[in-house]
């Protein structure tokens, strides 16, 4: 829930970066949460760095460079998703979307799929999921009527083509919990230094979220350099103070999108391995949860009915149900 939230939170710095293309403000918070966060904290807990780099195997070193490049893929969609469907109903899918084939296909693969079926802690669990798609179906609902009666909408509305892009972002911005799943022997050899638990996981982080940093910069380079009317020379052209300003800001959103994950693994630390793919449904729908949470601090509800906060409420008490679900079938 730490992770969600700082998951959820991240766009408030960012939002108060002035006069920067969103290509530029990207690539730098994306400096921070995919390169030098990851290496920083990896540099810190690692007796040899390079040593333990150099030892790895390099098929698992490449499914988890590769399943993070589909979760950049799907960070990049993200922008097109909104401009077709607006923001609500674009994240919403997304993340239902994401939640459902993150938090199911890892277990399928591994053959334990039918654990969920046949035993009270996975039916239990199975229906928190359920649980957790309605509640955020509800909190993308109250959403949507928000941003009609704010009189805001998609920039070119799309029905089809948008749903289409939601699904395939959804899609492949599960790629993260393929590639944390792919990542296990790289954590396994982090617990073998001696490196605890809560933190074994993280210098897998250093080839997941290269290969997701690597097409969000290229996504973002390649766009600022075909478009005339973006650059990162106009960008910083105004002077000293602002680009620090912004360049702090940035920062701090880059930062904190890396400790939703860095938070992540201690979730996943606490889970039992066979049931440990529902800490990524336990961060989606934390996400969506938190999401609604700041806006509300943010007061960007407060020029809206009565009605849609309420239905916002609703689907945020959904959601909590469904996590104490998933936290009752840990327990059985």
């Amino acid at each position: 829930m730490v992770g969600a939230l700082a998951a959820a939170s991240f766009y408030a710095p960012i939002g108060r970066v002035k006069r920067w293309s969103w290509e530029t403000t990207w690539a730098v918070a994306g400096l921070f949460s995919w390169f030098l966060w990851p290496v920083a904290v990896s540099l810190y807990f690692l007796p040899d760095f390079r040593a333990f780099y150099a030892g790895l195997d390099s098929q698992t070193v490449l499914k988890a460079a590769l399943f993070g490049c589909m979760w950049g893929i799907g960070n990049v969609n993200y922008g097109l998703t909104m401009r077709y469907l607006g923001m609500s109903l674009g994240i919403g899918i997304a993340i239902g979307t994401t939640l459902v084939v993150g938090t199911l296909l890892p277990p399928f693969l591994h053959g334990n799929f039918l654990f969920l079926f046949n035993s009270p802690s996975g039916l239990i669990s199975l229906a928190g999921i359920v649980v957790a798609l309605i509640g955020v179906a509800v909190v993308t609902y109250a959403g949507h009527r928000k941003e009609r009666q704010l009189g805001l909408s998609a920039e070119q509305f799309d029905l089809r083509k948008g749903l289409i892009l939601a699904l395939l972002c959804g899609i492949f911005s599960s790629g993260m919990s393929f590639a944390i799943d792919a990542a296990k022997p790289i954590e396994t050899a982090a617990l073998g230094l001696g490196i605890h638990p809560l933190y074994a996981a993280l210098p897998s982080y250093v080839i997941i979220m290269g290969g997701g940093g690597l097409i969000n910069f290229l996504y973002c380079f390649w766009h600022l350099a075909r478009n005339s009317d973006l650059s990162i020379r106009a960008d910083l052209s105004q002077p000293a103070a602002g680009n620090l300003g912004n360049a702090a800001m940035a920062s701090l959103g880059g930062t904190m999108w890396y400790l939703q994950f860095f938070f992540y693994a201690w979730g996943a630390a606490s889970i039992p391995q066979r049931l440990a793919h529902l800490n990524w449904m336990l961060h989606m729908s934390g996400y969506v949860l938190f999401g609604g949470l700041v806006g509300l601090a943010l007061g960007e509800w407060t020029r809206v009915g009565r009605r849609p906060v309420v239905i916002l409420w609703i689907g945020m008490a959904i959601i909590i149900l469904a996590a104490n679900l998933v936290g009752l079938g840990l327990a059985v």
